[in-house]
């Protein structure tokens, strides 16, 4: 045996799968996690009215979809050269807690959370939502339904729909909040903060007292010594919605800050033969390959990344939970993939503060919530953190408002390098060549190095696109399997 392959990988937005080469004595001398589907939003995007992105952006999944309208809302703010009002800034953030809240109680739950709450080992026709419930009781489980249902009805009163908003406009939004709803928003959202509240103490009695799981959150075998990457306020706390871009370097040191629109003087994206999905770095370092440490130009975004990018959380309980995590771990940055999940779940609980302190806010029921004063600009770029991390719409346009040029850097794409790189570790350090032989150990192994691309809780629908002409070859034979023609572009 000189490979193994994972096909297809299990509990993720999108497809794709692994594939482990191993060397002569059985260990692993490299992995590939790839992507074969291709969605290509880039490219018919092209020629669309400027106005129709937010819409048509929100389809690219349907995991994600308000991340990817106000990202392109926020992209048009900019090509017509407006700013929101105010209160609309509040109610586009207020969507966003209730996007980020039915996020991440998804992944914890549905995607992530069996590996721990079921097992990771266990029989694999455990391991998803039915295998939680067993553990977790049916009254928990209805707990977890009622609060992602929570979190869209937040999105649908304010976007207009539960899964693909329709409320981003330059400038604005297409509705206020009424008081009536005000009151039917407060009573969700604080439901959904004790929620939040309870899942942590899920996490904390079933992973940090479970020596097992311990072990696997500190193994230094788990862990990238990279950049990482998130959007911050003014304080250089975690803000999902708006402000900069800082990067802090794998000693923790801030190695750069940036405006949204400046990205491209920071980042590059490489091309890969194996995979749609490109891999971003930093262009002052360089792609020197799927390597880690101070001279990698990759880094990370998401959860992990977003708190070991920030000074700490703008909301109490999410900084009192914050300031456990790197007690715990003693150090800053945190290093080890599985500790995406606590992160996860701090996010999780800063987004229902944040809901609360919205909807206390007067403003929030103001109704200017729209401002006209355009002019018109060729170029629009707006980034948000995606549940999943930062994610960049950037859109040229014709004079006539057409959208001649796309460039979308999702945050899986960002996370590309370094999901290849925990998957490869992962492997290394799990796969023997005394034990891959052994057909019940397998599954159990397999399934384990899965949870290290499942931290990350990778969507490729998002992630897949293509630089240039796609590379195709066809091969055609005789009925004697002689190759007779070979075409490619």
């Amino acid at each position: 045996m000189n490979r193994i392959t994972i096909d297809p990988i299990t509990r993720l937005e999108g497809h794709g799968k692994i594939e482990i080469f191993l060397n002569e004595k059985g260990g692993v001398e490299q992995s590939y996690l790839q992507v074969p589907e291709l969605r290509g939003f880039e490219k018919f995007c092209e020629g669309r009215k400027a106005e129709d992105m937010p819409q048509l952006t929100s389809r690219i999944c349907g995991v994600c979809p308000v991340a990817h309208h106000m990202a392109a809302t926020k992209a048009l703010d900019m090509a017509f050269g407006v700013e929101p009002t105010s209160a609309a800034k509040k109610l586009r953030e207020l969507t966003y807690c209730g996007y980020l809240i039915y996020d991440h109680i998804l992944h914890f739950y549905f995607l992530g959370g069996p590996d721990f709450i079921v097992g990771p080992t266990e029989a694999k026709e455990k391991r998803n939502i039915l295998g939680v419930i067993e553990k977790v009781g049916l009254e928990l489980a209805g707990e977890v339904i009622k609060h992602r249902a929570y979190g869209q009805k937040m999105t649908e009163i304010l976007g207009g729909k539960p899964t693909h908003p329709v409320c981003g406009l330059p400038g604005g939004v297409s509705k206020g909040l009424a008081k009536e709803e005000k009151v039917e928003m407060e009573q969700m959202a604080k439901s959904c903060f004790e929620f939040a509240l309870k899942t942590l103490s899920i996490f904390h009695k079933m992973v940090l007292e479970n020596p097992t799981y311990m072990s696997m959150l500190t193994n230094p075998a788990f862990s990238l010594n990279v950049y990482n990457m998130g959007m911050v306020d003014a304080n250089n706390h975690v803000n999902f919605y708006d402000g900069k871009i800082r990067v802090t370097d794998p000693n923790g040191k801030e190695y750069i800050k940036f405006e949204s629109a400046d990205y491209l003087k920071y980042l590059g994206e490489e091309v890969v033969e194996w995979s749609y999905v490109k891999i971003p770095y930093l262009k002052d370092i360089g792609y020197n390959g799927l390597v880690d440490g101070i001279d990698s130009g990759l880094y990370r975004v998401g959860p992990l990344a977003r708190l070991n990018a920030a000074d700490g959380m703008a909301t109490q309980k999410a900084q009192d939970e914050y300031e456990v995590m790197f007690k715990t771990y003693q150090t800053k940055p945190v290093t080890n993939t599985l500790a995406f999940h606590w992160a996860r779940l701090i996010e999780l609980l800063y987004a229902t503060e944040r809901a609360m302190e919205l909807l206390a806010d007067p403003e929030i029921t103001d109704t200017n919530t729209r401002n006209m004063s355009f002019k018109h600009q060729t170029t629009g770029i707006g980034v948000v953190e995606a549940a999943r991390g930062t994610l960049f719409h950037h859109y040229e346009l014709t004079e006539d408002r057409l959208v001649k040029k796309v460039n979308m850097i999702v945050a899986t794409t960002n996370n590309n390098g370094v999901i290849n790189m925990s998957v490869r570790n992962a492997a290394r350090e799990l796969i023997r060549n005394n034990n891959i032989a052994d057909p019940k150990l397998t599954d159990g192994i397999l399934n384990t190095i899965e949870m290290f691309f499942r931290a990350y809780d990778p969507c490729f629908g998002c992630a897949s696109h293509s630089l240039g002409t796609i590379k195709i070859a066809v091969d055609i034979y005789d009925k004697n399997k002689s190759l007779i023609l070979s075409i490619k572009n």
